[in-house]
């Protein structure tokens, strides 16, 4: 197997524990790789801003040779900030999502960087709750704007009427768009071919490192992607099936046992 030069993390269900830490075991196996000359890379669904305590932890907040995939691969970033390469919603798009979910009568938070366009609706939106880091504006959709891009729509709704809902989404819009869940309440709506996947594709690109170099570590299905991709697909023992059959490894333990450590340890730090 390729010498790992970068490891790719998940955070949600991964990284971190059920109570959204990273752990001591964790973050002493990242620091460890990151003496070695290793990249890490959080992977994640949230805007830059919403990750400022992690990347403290980390060391790499603020560092123009370190960097973060957003938005579920939409943004490349360097962590100061400095967007590498971007795919975003239009209006329109937004618009289209929109239609949809009015109809399913499940709601719908549109995100510009790091906020939040809570779009009134009969249902409440339960993503405030996942991301209070972020600015939250509720915008009644007749007030959105059209001069604008979006990274991303979610839909933070409660786990049985959202699958069911999920069930009656339009065959065309997953044929437009990537369409997957994050987390059991939290569906995510990205632009076409935006995925962690993608978004990797594009940072090893530009560092000058081979895709069997590379690491990846998840959980959800929004992981699927750069899980299948990457040299090495590592799926925590708590993931979805479809991840860990896709998995070259899964962890035998949860995130909360310091999966992400054990698979360091044995796949990066490990002297042969």
């Amino acid at each position: 197997m390729a010498d790992i030069k970068l490891i790719a993390l998940d955070l949600d269900g991964t990284l971190l524990t059920s109570d959204k830490k990273i752990s001591d075991r964790n973050l002493a196996a990242l620091k460890a790789a990151q003496d070695k000359g290793v990249k890490v890379v959080l992977t994640t669904g949230r805007p830059l801003k919403a990750m400022d305590f992690f990347l403290h932890e980390l060391g790499t907040d603020g560092r123009e040779d370190e960097y973060t995939i957003t938005f579920n691969g939409g943004l490349v970033q360097r962590n100061t900030g400095e967007i590498l390469d971007k795919t975003v919603f239009s209006y329109d798009d937004v618009a289209r999502i929109y239609e949809e979910t009015d109809k399913l009568h499940i709601p719908l938070d549109a995100i510009c960087e790091g906020l939040v366009y809570q779009i009134q609706s009969d249902q409440d939106s339960l993503y405030a709750q996942f991301n209070p880091a972020l600015t939250f504006e509720p915008v009644d959709f007749s007030d959105l704007s059209s001069q604008q891009t979006y990274n991303k729509c979610v839909t933070a709704y409660a786990q049985e009427p959202l699958d069911a809902a999920i069930e009656q989404i339009s065959p065309e819009l997953f044929e437009r768009y990537e369409i997957f869940k994050s987390r059991e309440m939290l569906l995510e709506w990205s632009p076409k071919n935006v995925h962690k996947a993608n978004g990797l594709e594009k940072l090893i690109a530009h560092l000058g490192i081979e895709r069997s170099q590379v690491m990846a570590c998840g959980d959800e299905a929004n992981d699927l992607s750069m899980i299948e991709w990457a040299g090495l697909g590592v799926a925590m023992q708590n993931a979805v099936t479809i991840v860990k059959e896709a998995a070259n490894v899964v962890t035998p333990m949860t995130n909360d046992e310091d999966a992400v450590a054990w698979a360091i340890e044995e796949y990066v730090l490990k002297e042969d």
